[in-house]
């Protein structure tokens, strides 16, 4: 017989990255050991050889993929399980920028199913904490095509046609697939992608590691996945309210919300026939499931299995989440 589902919390990954600091554990309170930095920390994930292991009460020290394979629709939702069956499509992460992170894309379904046999990868960054002055990159400054965009690349001049925006917390960025980008020196940030680890990393700045090796290039690569479209707006508008749900993004992909919470707050989640995940993202307080009360703060992620349809947050003065489900 199986042992009832609760709200599942996970073991954190850590990874040290040549452009990680220390805000992983001064701001979010986590201990990365003997790293030198931490760049980011995976809170839930199925990639391959980074599974996610539950953290605690009965079912501690099961993987991810293990509990999919035994609960099923339960766990991630019928419809969810009929379409990805024992991979679970989304991957949460912190990420702590204390250099700029390479230019880079991502490809979408069809081309990284061609090459890695992978999902693509489209993402969301949620800005926790922001240093004076910081700023990110996303898109392009000017429409473009596949021969101009080359034609600049080649003069070395890549960055002069990039879409720089000032980041502060609370700002959200939307990032489909095959939008160049780059997370920029001084950002603490939540993001909620699709299941991948592909990257092709166009430039990073002529850096080495200890070792003093450049990190490899995709620069070819890159070029039949760039989006090179020029976009009015790159930064997600959403409604500033409390003590309600927020949407924030809306993709085939994921749909999140956030809940900025100040007094008790209930959820229903029957009709979503999918997981949930709650990223704290600023504050404190208590997650109450199916008899379970979790102590949270920011820097936790939890999955809440799709038959936990009645979930309550009860905020330590306040509590800030996202909420990301898998859509219909």
């Amino acid at each position: 017989m199986s042992i009832p589902l609760y709200p599942l919390t996970f073991q954190t990954i850590f990874k040290d990255k040549i452009w990680g600091g220390q805000k992983i554990r001064t701001i979010l309170d986590k201990d990365f050991g003997g790293l030198s930095n931490c760049g980011e920390t995976w809170e839930i994930s199925g990639v391959e050889g980074n599974v996610s292991v539950v953290n605690e009460g009965p079912l501690a020290g099961k993987s991810l993929r293990e509990l999919i394979a035994e609960y099923k629709g339960k766990l991630v939702g019928d419809r969810v399980y009929e379409k990805f069956g024992d991979e679970f499509p989304l991957l949460v992460k912190f990420i702590d920028a204390n250099d700029d992170l390479s230019i880079q894309v991502h490809p979408d379904d069809e081309l990284a199913k061609q090459r890695h046999n992978s999902f693509g990868k489209t993402e969301m960054w949620y800005i926790m904490q922001a240093d004076e002055g910081a700023s990110l990159i996303t898109g392009f400054n000017q429409q473009l095509d596949r021969a101009k965009y080359q034609q600049v690349f080649e003069a070395g001049a890549l960055t002069s046609i990039l879409n720089r925006e000032a980041a502060v917390a609370g700002d959200v960025f939307f990032l489909p697939a095959g939008r160049v980008h780059t997370i920029g020196k001084g950002l603490l940030l939540a993001e909620i992608q699709q299941t991948s680890d592909i990257t092709y990393r166009i430039y990073d700045f002529d850096r080495v590691d200890d070792a003093g090796n450049k990190r490899e290039l995709h620069v070819e690569e890159a070029l039949d996945a760039i989006d090179y479209d020029f976009y009015d707006e790159y930064k997600t508008q959403y409604e500033q309210a409390t003590n309600k749900a927020v949407d924030v993004v809306e993709s085939v992909y994921f749909h999140t919300q956030k809940l900025s919470l100040t007094e008790a707050f209930d959820r229903d989640y029957r009709g979503q026939d999918s997981f949930v995940i709650l990223v704290v993202v600023e504050g404190a307080g208590k997650i109450v499931a199916n008899g379970v009360t979790l102590p949270v703060k920011a820097g936790q992620a939890l999955l809440i299995p799709a038959v936990l349809t009645d979930v309550s947050f009860v905020p330590e003065g306040s509590l800030t989440l996202l909420e990301a489900v898998v859509p219909a």
